[in-house]
């Protein structure tokens, strides 16, 4: 748009808003802002004076700071931001982006290699774990196998011993019968 005398008006009324503001007097005036310089790409430098006495300026740390405080109100008022309406010696409002000290890419491959050794890790432990499980499962049913040859039986009340399936056993009560009974 076109800078014209209202434009500067406005201007001017901002830089005594921002000064009553941070000074908390409602001594500035829209008449104590003076533009000097006036270009026509809107480049211009400006003092504030006081306005008790017309002659002395408003120290410049004093102006930086109204203006500091109140910068978000002064780009609103025309439709700017602090790209497009700079402050010379007067640093922004918005901080610069932030980069993280690590690049993206190396945090995402720090976090996949995790999973990964997280995830072979996990089957090497669940393997052992099964590994230890049908172990024991296996040492049980011999242990149980063990525990039924030692068992005794009992028979119409008289115990007797059951017969090792594995290795065969032979009763010697009949074995000495044999060459009793003749052959067919």
């Amino acid at each position: 748009y076109a800078w014209d005398a209202n434009e500067e008006y406005l201007f001017k009324a901002m830089v005594a808003f921002a000064m009553r503001r941070y000074s908390s007097k409602s001594t500035t005036q829209i008449s104590n802002v003076l533009l000097c310089n006036v270009t026509d790409r809107v480049s211009f430098w400006f003092v504030v004076t006081d306005s008790t006495k017309n002659v002395t300026t408003v120290p410049g740390s004093e102006v930086e700071a109204a203006i500091r405080m109140n910068r978000n109100r002064i780009n609103s008022a025309f439709l700017l931001n602090d790209k497009t309406l700079q402050f010379l010696e007067i640093s922004s409002t918005l901080s610069p982006p932030v980069e993280p000290s690590t690049p993206v890419w190396l945090i995402v491959f720090g976090v996949v290699l995790c999973l990964t050794v997280a995830g072979i890790v996990f089957l090497i432990v669940s393997g052992i774990q099964r590994h230890k499980k049908k172990n024991k499962e296996s040492s049980e049913t011999e242990n149980l196998e063990e525990k039924c040859e030692v068992t005794i039986t009992i028979e119409n009340g008289i115990p007797c011993e059951t017969l090792d399936s594995k290795a065969g056993h032979i009763n010697g009560v009949y074995a000495a019968d044999d060459e009793r009974f003749t052959s067919l």
